[in-house]
Parts: C-alpha cells; structure tokens; sequence
C-alpha cells in the first residue's frame, strides 16, 4: 500500500495503491504527469484496494490522488506517505532502502536503560546560537547526552505535524516525518550517530486520535457520517476525544492493518529501538465505555513486534493504574514492557517542592520507592519531570520549589534530592531536556533550551552523571541499582530521615543502600541498618561541594559495620547527612587483584606474584601458572580496588 519504488529487468517506476471502496475512480496525479488529473487511473483490484504501476517514477516526486465519488471531486494526500512537503503539502514518493546504514546496534539491558526524553524542535542549538529546531540540531549534542551516561533517547512525536513548532501529538501523517525536523532522512542519520555512541532511540508515537488538522485519511474517498472522518475513523460517538473527533476505527480490518504498518515501519525503515504509545487510556476507553477493539489493536501490535523484534523495548502512557496494561497478552492484559508511572512523578515532587519540611510525608515517599506493576519495578518508567510535568500549569522541580529562584540553594538542593531518589529507586529513571543543568520555567515547544546554562550549572550536571553511572553500575559497585529488589527499611517522619536497600542478588558490589534526609538540618551521626560486616564505602554524597559552591559538604565517609542490629538489619553504622542530602553506600565487589585482601593493590601483591611464580598460588588469568601476564595485571589494577 502507497507509493513503493520498485526496479526489474524492464525498467524502474513507483507503484501506487490505496484504499478507497466508495469511490466511483481513481486517478494518481502528481510531477510526473503536470498534475494533470485524468491520465493515469488507477486499476480496482477489489475490496476497494486501487493500483497503478507508473514507470520512471522515483523518489522525489509530489504526487496526490484525485477520487470521483458520486459526481464530486477530492484531491487526496496518500495516507501512507513517508514524505510530506508539508503538512497541507503534496505527497512525496521516498525510496526507503535508499540510505546506507553506518553502525549496527544491540538494545541496552532494559534494567539498565536511563531515557532522556527530548523534544526535537526546541533541544538542538548550533555552536554560533542558531537555533534549527532539526534532527541535526539532536545531533550536535549528542555528546553531551553520552558524557552524561545516558543510554537511550526519547523523542517526541516527530511525525508530520501542521506548521513547524509543535509538540507533536497532533499527528496529521502517521508515516511521514515532521518535514521542518528534516524528513525521513535526517531522522536516519539522527538514529545512525545515537546508534554510534552506545544510545538507543525510542520514539512517542500517538495513535489515540489524529490531527485534528491537514489530515490526509479525513474523508478520504468522500465518504462520511454524521459529519464525521469518513473510512479511517469511527462515525459515532466513539470518535469523540478531547482532541477532536478524530479517533481511528480501530475495529476495522483496513484501519487496524494501516495503524499496524505504521508501527512497523518505525523498526522497518527507521531502525528504531522502542515506541512510547501515547494516550492508551484512549485508545481502550471512548466517551461510551470500554472499547475492545482498541485493546485487541494493542495486543496485536505488541504480540507482532515481540516476534518480530524481540528485545525492543514498547512503553505505554495510560497513567490510570492501570496493571493490565503491562500484563502478558497471554494473561489479557495488552503486552506492553512499561508504563509510565504516575505513583512515583506525583508524591515525590509533592515531597520537596513543599515549602515547610514537616509537610514532607516519608510514607509517601516510601510507597513512591516501593510501588510496581505486577510485581515487576521495571514494568514502569519513572520520572520527576516529562513534558506533561514542566507544562500545562506545573513547572520544573527547581521552579516549583522557589518560583524565580530556580538556582537558588534550596532549589538545587531539593531538586537533586528528589533526582538521587529516582535514580536509586526501581524501574526505568527517565529524565527530560535541561533537567540535569536546572532548566527553568515552563516547557514550550517555541522556546529553545537554554544551553548556557549547561556551564552555568556544570556541577549539577556532574551530580546527575554520577548518578546515572551509579545506576548503570558503570563502576561495578551499585549492581543492586539494576536489580529488582528493594526494601524501604528505615522511615523516619518525625527527622523526614528514609533508607532503601537495592540489591541484585545480594552481596559486596551488589548490596546498596540510600539514605534521603528531607529536611534542612545536618546529621553528624546518625545511626542506620546495614546487611552486612565490613567496610562500606560513600559512592555518592549530593552535599558535596564539587557538585556546587554553596554546598555545605557535610563530611561522609568510609564506615565499617558494628554488630549492633538496628532497623531489622543485622548490623548498622553512624553516618553523616547534611540537609536536603542523600548518600550511596555499597561495599567493595572481590578484587581478585588485591592478593592479601587489605583493599589495596600495591607492593605486597606484587610480591606475592613474585614468591608464587611458575605456581598456581598467584594465579590471576586463570591460566593455571603465576607469571608475566599476571604481573601486568597486578601492575594494570595499581591502587585501591573499587
């Protein structure tokens, strides 16, 4: 279906065919003919399906459809275009195998994604100021994206939208790419260069209602009721949604299959690694009740791309509590991998933004850590910002909390209190544009990121890279922060004092915990649960003064576990907290480098290399035999282990 290119032993052309069972003729007009619009009719293959082989006609070329249907005439834009010269444009023919693929990609471990979530007409800002609101302007900072360890990029919906600034969730061409971001192609090389540096590129996709303007399927063959959409939306009150009436029929064979096919061709054409399904309750629910065809639609994608990408990773935007959303097919539900979380978002920023500390409630904070769908964390996606939550009457966390003083002490101090808590909770912590350097205001798609301020607010932005390479287990020695398992074991609401332990499978480099203090005063000794003996090292203090000036850097430290149960653990430590301050601990994974196990590599391993050689007693690469590669090891590993 819509405009293919296809080349054989006889020449090269397009081959058009479209959907239109009421209408009477159809003809493909477009450059290659001037337009004119009775010289190539389309044949009726049946079933309303039209076609039309038109040789030496390749990509680049406008064309449109021209349908006769009871003696009126409609100029129609094709459905499936991959091109539009803009939204109220002509139709454009694109030859999708026609870009040469640069890099190969494996989808991240989903425990281990970290998303930023960006809009793409208001991220990108050349390095002279100009802003392009483009794909290449993504691309120009990508590395800042990837020096912030973040592994997998969110865009907002970039398919061809009326005008050139949008959010994007008016969709008026579900296959073509928003022409002002750069098109087909310039989505491609944007994919290509995230796909070099190690990031993943999901994509919100809406397909709860289209338009409601510059729609290509509105009536497309002239057929309609009750005024409404015509043959690619509901006639009744189920097309009602509150953004125009414009809700696909989802129970129609035609339209589920062209939804479908858009789906695909995101994985197909565009090599993508995830879709954010936009507005599920929508798609589920009409203004008369539950709508099981838009539920079976949802299950049919998600059973299709399971077998047809395994390991992509499909989210949903349903925020109604919804745990069938996230349940297997099998068990009815709709198959998605996640869903974005409304338990975590609204109690956690209800807990800082606050303007006295005795209205913080660490219960709800609790409840926010430890809540799940199905018993599966990484069945939601958390967040304290998305572009629902810095928009339509709330602002960015360091904003809410003191409105013009979004760089104030308090301000940063809680804001990034609230981001350690994301970053060390379970599920999938996703962050959005100019978060990690304290953007402020409100999101708008007609005002850019304030780039500047990533060097005005460079330690903050350190503080968020910390936390994400914490979380990503880049050091190997928070493994606990990609595991499933937490337990929120210390809540003190009178002190607004909350600890966590996160672990994988348990054990040195895996065991963390994290301690949140939620209120403005500093803690020299405060006494907290532990799992285990040992030495425990402060693998994050966010009081520390590198992170911003103003800090206190309240002293942490290295402690070791006394054997005095506390908090139901069986050992338990003094530590110290400064205000609106959270702290990472974990102990040391084993460090087969560190010979005499006194948590250094140094000389004393070197010789014991040197007294065991041509034995197996300083045998470190496994080989059987201490020797010359295990020196080099030793040498390789100097210092102190992680």
């Amino acid at each position: 279906m819509g405009a293919n290119v296809w080349i054989d032993d006889g020449g090269w052309g397009t081959s058009f065919r479209t959907w239109a069972p009421h209408a009477d003729v159809v003809y493909i007009t477009g450059d290659f003919n001037d337009w004119t619009t009775n010289t190539h009719p389309l044949v009726h293959e049946g079933d309303g399906i039209w076609s039309l082989d038109v040789p030496s006609v390749w990509a680049g070329t406008q064309y449109q459809f021209v349908m006769l249907n009871e003696g009126n005439t409609y100029w129609r834009n094709d459905p499936r275009a991959r091109s539009m010269t803009s939204s109220d444009g002509k139709s454009v023919v694109v030859n999708p195998n026609q870009y040469s693929w640069q890099h190969e990609f494996s989808m991240p471990n989903w425990n281990e994604l970290v998303i930023y979530e960006l809009h793409p007409g208001t991220f990108g800002v050349t390095d002279n100021g100009i802003f392009p609101g483009t794909f290449d302007g993504i691309d120009a900072h990508l590395d800042h994206i990837s020096n912030l360890g973040v592994n997998a990029i969110e865009l907002m919906p970039v398919g061809e939208f009326p005008g050139d600034q949008s959010w994007g969730y008016n969709p008026s061409h579900i296959f073509a790419i928003e022409s002002h971001y750069g098109g087909p192609d310039g989505l491609k090389r944007l994919v290509d260069a995230c796909h070099e540096r190690g990031i993943a590129v999901l994509v919100d996709v809406v397909y709860n209602h289209l338009g409601p303007n510059d729609l290509a399927a509105w009536q497309f063959d002239g057929w309609q009721e009750n005024e409404l959409g015509g043959i690619y939306f509901y006639n009744d009150d189920r097309a009602y949604t509150p953004w125009g009436d414009t809700r696909p029929d989802f129970g129609r064979e035609e339209v589920r299959r062209w939804l479908r096919d858009s789906v695909f061709s995101w994985f197909d054409e565009y090599h993508v690694d995830g879709l954010r399904v936009d507005g599920c309750h929508w798609i589920e629910w009409t203004d008369v009740g539950v709508n099981p065809d838009g539920w079976s639609w949802m299950q049919w994608i998600n059973d299709e791309l399971d077998a047809a990408y395994p390991g992509r990773f499909i989210s949903a935007e349903d925020m109604s509590d919804n745990h069938w959303i996230t349940k297997s097919t099998g068990e009815g539900g709709a198959g998605f991998d996640s869903q974005w979380d409304p338990h975590f978002v609204h109690p956690i920023r209800e807990a800082v933004e606050g303007g006295s500390d005795d209205w913080r409630n660490m219960w709800a904070v609790h409840d926010a850590i430890m809540f799940a769908y199905n018993d599966a964390p990484m069945q939601r996606i958390i967040f304290t910002e998305s572009h629902d939550e810095v928009a339509n009457g709330r602002q960015r966390v360091p904003e809410a909390i003191w409105p013009g003083n979004a760089d104030s002490w308090y301000s940063k101090k809680r804001s990034t209190l609230a981001a350690a808590v994301l970053f060390t909770s379970p599920g999938v912590p996703m962050l959005f544009q100019g978060q990690e350097f304290l953007e402020d205001g409100w999101f708008s798609d007609e005002i850019p990121l304030d780039w500047e301020r990533a060097d005005l607010y460079s330690g903050i932005s350190r503080l968020y890279r910390d936390l994400i390479h914490l979380r990503r287990n880049l050091a190997g020695n928070t493994r606990g922060l990609t595991g499933e398992h937490v337990n929120v074991y210390h809540v003190n609401d009178w002190d607004k004092v909350i600890a966590w332990h996160r672990w994988f499978n348990g054990g040195a480099g895996d065991d963390v915990i994290a301690i949140a203090n939620f209120k403005n005063e500093t803690w020299d000794s405060y006494r907290i649960g532990l799992p285990s003996a040992g030495t425990w090292h402060c693998r994050f203090n966010s009081d520390w003064v590198g992170y911003d000036d103003s800090y206190d850097d309240h002293p942490t430290w290295t402690v070791e576990a006394q054997s005095v149960p506390w908090n139901d653990m069986p050992f338990s430590a003094e530590i110290s907290l400064g205000a609106y301050t959270a702290s990472i601990f974990s102990q040391s994974p084993p460090c087969m480098w560190d010979l005499n196990d006194d948590g250094i590599v140094g000389v004393d391993d070197l010789l014991l290399i040197i007294a065991h050689w041509g034995t197996d007693g300083g045998d470190i690469d496994g080989d059987g035999t201490t020797d010359v590669d295990d020196l080099l090891s030793i040498i390789n590993a100097w210092g102190n282990c992680p």
